[in-house]
């Protein structure tokens, strides 16, 4: 049975996570009441965002207006299958990663973690305000509360070189909160309205078509600096002086999926297929992705440190989401949201066996891994497993992600962008294969390590790692994911 639900309960999620920031705040010198708080409030997000899969996926469209702001203009939250699917992902991933982040501070004894805690949850809560928003003005809001929600986090270490990562951070996305905010204020100059709309605005299609270039270009390079869109993605690699959970968060949960996210609202549900198609910027934009595709992917080859070498892997991988939309086919829109999905598991996988890796041995490079695999050998696997399905190998969820995005590329009859896909399939096992192989076969480092990893490190790692697997082999995960991920096809 579908429990009764009223539209204002989709206030809760973000609200909720805010909450607990300042509940976190509140009990910042009882670290067991921090940190229960932080489990609280994530597990209240997943349980208050569940309900709605069923309702959503059968053509429910909930709204709530917190604010009227003006004619065409408000600040309102809406489920649409689209924001729902990252929305779920987030605050489930929210918890994964506050578990891990109890065994990672502690193990470490870091400082400031009330602060550390506070501005994880209200990070978390920008990024569901973003999912949730119903329009542009509600988006563009979350989306620069998140870059001051982060800020903290990026800079926790409080080292010189934290500082200037920081600034860079700051400078990257600031600006483009401008160029974000100038082509918000210009698209409701142009059709009065900030809406999201599947296929489209339709006042765009009878508005200049060189003025809604222009318009287009602006908002995707706003969006583009998170989604770390060559040459824009500068910071990303920067940022990762932060805490390895801080670095999950940046690029599975939070920062970067809305970035992806904002630029798959900008074609699906602002400008539409129709006129993106007719211009020819959709093109423009899918040749944008393929550079940065191929680019994340030789840059990540190159890289030593552990996390760097994910950083530039999240670079190239963000951009199949980008990708599957501009593609403007059934196909690859499909491929583009369940490659959300995937990337956010696997790539937090990823992220939490390196942490588990820094707490336990103090490693950070991959010249150092000789044999971990044998000693760390649960820990090793999952990053094995990770690894694999970020090449698209199945079992693994993202096997199926990029086979649509294939199918996509090819509904398009555009086979470049699918050679495009398998060389980036090739160069994610060039980068991650050899780690692999180190840690298994390689000779030993000479670090005294525990045989593995302590239990709250390891049970997220594991957890994650199984959803991967398990979004291979059941891709609806029992409550209509996939589905979720199919009703929010803009084009059909």
């Amino acid at each position: 049975m579908i429990p009764a639900l009223d539209a204002g309960a989709l206030v809760f999620p973000p609200f909720a996570a805010y909450a607990t920031a300042a509940a976190v705040l509140a009990w910042g010198r009882k670290p067991r009441a921090r940190e229960a708080a932080s489990l609280a409030g994530a597990a209240l997000a997943v349980a208050s965002l569940a309900p709605w899969v069923p309702r959503v996926a059968a053509g429910e469209r909930p709204e709530v207006v917190l604010l009227r702001v003006f004619s065409g203009a408000s600040f309102a939250l809406r489920a649409d299958p689209y924001g729902l699917v990252f929305a779920l992902v987030a605050s489930s991933l929210w918890f994964a990663t506050t578990v891990y982040s109890i065994g990672y501070m502690r193990g470490l004894r870091e400082h400031a973690q009330t602060r550390y805690y506070a501005s994880f949850a209200a990070a978390v809560g920008s990024a569901l305000g973003v999912a949730l928003a119903a329009n542009l003005l509600t988006l563009y809001v979350f989306y620069e509360a998140l870059t001051l929600a982060t800020y903290p986090l990026v800079v926790h270490k409080e080292s010189a070189e934290a500082l200037r990562a920081g600034r860079k951070y700051l400078a990257y996305t600031l600006t483009a909160g401008l160029l974000l905010l100038a082509g918000t204020v210009a698209l409701y100059w142009t059709t009065g309205t900030l809406e999201f709309r599947p296929g489209g605005i339709g006042a765009l299609e009878s508005a200049p078509r060189t003025g809604v270039r222009v318009l287009f270009w602006l908002l995707v390079a706003g969006f583009g600096v998170k989604a770390a869109l060559v040459p824009l993605h500068g910071w990303l690699p920067t940022a990762m002086i932060a805490p390895t959970p801080v670095s999950a968060l940046l690029h599975a949960v939070a920062v970067v999926k809305a970035g992806v996210f904002g630029c798959v609202r900008m074609v699906a549900f602002v400008f539409g297929p129709s006129l993106l198609s007719e211009s020819g910027d959709a093109a423009v934009l899918c040749g944008i992705a393929s550079v940065t595709i191929l680019a994340g992917s030789l840059l990540a080859l190159v890289q030593d440190n552990l996390k760097r070498r994910l950083a530039f892997s999240t670079v190239s991988q963000l951009s199949y989401i980008v990708l599957g939309a501009a593609l403007l086919t059934p196909s690859g829109w499909l491929g583009s949201g369940f490659h959300l999905v995937n990337h956010a598991f696997l790539k937090i996988t990823l992220f939490f066996c390196a942490g588990a890796i820094y707490v336990e041995t103090g490693y950070e490079r991959v010249s150092e891994l000789g044999g971990i695999g044998r000693r760390m050998p649960l820990t090793m696997l999952a990053f094995a497993l990770a690894s694999l399905g970020l090449a698209g190998i199945p079992p693994m969820g993202a096997f199926w992600s990029k086979w649509y995005l294939c199918l996509g590329s090819l509904e398009a009859h555009e086979i470049v962008f699918a050679l495009v896909l398998v060389a980036s399939g090739l160069l994610n096992l060039a980068y991650f294969v050899p780690i692999v192989y180190v840690a298994f076969f390689g000779r030993r480092g000479t670090a005294a390590t525990p045989t593995e990893a302590r239990p709250s490190l390891l049970f997220p790692l594991l957890a994650t790692a199984v959803v991967s697997v398990l979004l291979g082999l059941w891709p609806g995960l029992g409550f209509g994911l996939f589905e979720l991920v199919r009703a929010a096809l803009p084009v059909r």
